[in-house]
Order: C-alpha cells, then sequence, then structure tokens
C-alpha cells in the first residue's frame, strides 16, 4: 500500500523546517504563500483524494497560484510527505503543554487508561488522514511531533516497573496493533471504490461456493461460527484487541517487578 518513503528527499531541509531552522524561499516569493499554507493545502488534498493524487501541481491548484511558485518554498513531494507528516502527528498534541504535564494528565488513571487513551488517539488519526498509512517509515524523520509523542509515551510507563529497553518495546508493540488495524480498517473502506465491486456483490458472488462448503461436516465449527453471524458483526475488535494486548503488558510487568524484587521482595 505503500507509494512513498519518509525521509526519501532533502532530509536536512524537512528538519530544518521541523524543528523552526531558517529556510527561506531562495528568491522572489509570492505574498501570502508560506511552507505553512503549502503543507496544509497538501494535508487537504491527501485527505479527499489520497497520496497518489498529491502532486505538486495539484496543491498549486488547490492556492490558487502557478506550480513554479511552489518550488521557492519546498523541493519536492518528498519534503512536503515528511511536513505533512510531523503537522498531523502534532494534531492531538497540546502545544501548550510540555511531555511532562501531558503524561502527568494521562496517568490520572493509571498507566493502562493512558496506554488505552494513546492507542484510540493514534486510531483515530489514522482514519481522519488514511493517507499515512501508505508513506513507509521505515526510516522515520524524527520531527518535533514525534519526539513529543515518545516522550510523552515513554513517560507514561516510566516507574511501573520496565527497563528502558522494555518501555520501547511496549510502546513499539501498540503501535504496530494500532496501525495494523488501522490498515484493516482503511483497505475494507477503500475497496469498493478500488475495484467498483461493492461489499454486497462481492459476498453474493462467494455464497454458493461457502455455502457448498459450510454444508460439509468437515466444517461444522465454522458453519457454527456463521451461523452465529460473527462475519456479520461490524465490530472492527479493535478495543477486544487491545484489552488483550494491555492484559498481557500488564502481566509482564507484574512478573518483571517480582523478578526483580528477588526472593521475599515486595
Amino acid at each position: 500500500m505503500s507509494t512513498e518513503y519518509s525521509g526519501r528527499g532533502n532530509l536536512s531541509f524537512s528538519l530544518k523546517v521541523m524543528w523552526g531552522g531558517d529556510e527561506r524561499p531562495a528568491r522572489g516569493p509570492r505574498p501570502g504563500l508560506t511552507i505553512e499554507r503549502i503543507v496544509k493545502a497538501a494535508i487537504k488534498v491527501a485527505d479527499a483524494e489520497g497520496l497518489t493524487a498529491l502532486s505538486m501541481r495539484r496543491i498549486a491548484t488547490e492556492l490558487g497560484v502557478g506550480t513554479m511558485s511552489l518550488y521557492r518554498y519546498v523541493p519536492g513531494k518528498a519534503e512536503l510527505v515528511d511536513l505533512m507528516l510531523d503537522v498531523v502527528y502534532g494534531e492531538d498534541l497540546d502545544p501548550e503543554r510540555d511531555p511532562e504535564q501531558e503524561a502527568e494528565l494521562l496517568r490520572a488513571g493509571g498507566w493502562r487508561a493512558a496506554m488505552e487513551e494513546m492507542a484510540r488517539g493514534v486510531l483515530a488519526l489514522h482514519l481522519r488522514h488514511p493517507w499515512i498509512l501508505q508513506v513507509s517509515q521505515a526510516r522515520p524523520i524524527m520531527g518535533p511531533s514525534s519526539i513529543k509523542g515518545i516522550e510523552i509515551a515513554l513517560r507514561v510507563l516510566d516507574g511501573i516497573g520496565l527497563d528502558d529497553f522494555e518501555m520501547m518495546k511496549v510502546i513499539t508493540l501498540v503501535d504496530a496493533y494500532v496501525t495494523g488495524t488501522a490498515r484493516l480498517i482503511v483497505e475494507a473502506g477503500q475497496a469498493a471504490q478500488r475495484t467498483g465491486v461493492s461489499d454486497e456483490q462481492f459476498w453474493q458472488a462467494q455464497e454458493p461456493f461457502m455455502m457448498r462448503f459450510l454444508n460439509d461436516e468437515r466444517f461444522a465449527t465454522l458453519r457454527r461460527v456463521a451461523d452465529a453471524g460473527v462475519f456479520s458483526d461490524d465490530d472492527n475488535g479493535f478495543e477486544f484487541g487491545l484489552q488483550r494486548l494491555l492484559d498481557g503488558v500488564e502481566a509482564y510487568v507484574a512478573a518483571a517487578v517480582r523478578d526483580r524484587a528477588g526472593p521475599g521482595g515486595t
């Protein structure tokens, strides 16, 4: 599903803009046009039409300017995608609060409740901006939003009984689960548009073949499950999976605390 790669363009340019470096147009800036406006327009286009529809020409049309004028501000699409990611990753972060304050608010109900809230927030972010899933982040750019988000998550887990390596592994684990679920939801929602075949038509075409096998005693359990209505259930299973994943983390934390306390420890 990936169509772009983070960090593929001029890495120095992207980082300087993200971190507030002096990255201004080299010549002839158009009055009223800024990198911020360009990035916002790009996000609007990607949200509505997907990342494959994103181009400098399309953004210029959205802004009502000439395509070449954009290149005075941004080298190209690759750098623009980096900037877009950092902006959307910062949507749920309060700029008025530092990571310690954010983590303290999240941890009011305990670390597990905080992880649940963050996981739900990341899922919602992906559903608002499904194009994020089209960007491979095997080599992620660490902009201010990403750095702040990781710091908050670490502070939420800090002191519960995990070492530094384990904290990062838990964050990575939860993120992988959320991203994977988001991908399934987004791809399912886009299937009809992508193929021209509705969900109803898709399953109707398979029904005669499915019924042939479901009436076979070898698949009696599957037939019972199907009759129970599990395949018509609209629940994507996110909450069930999230709770089971955190059950495992919680059990691991309890065991780690016991092991590190040693015999007779509390």
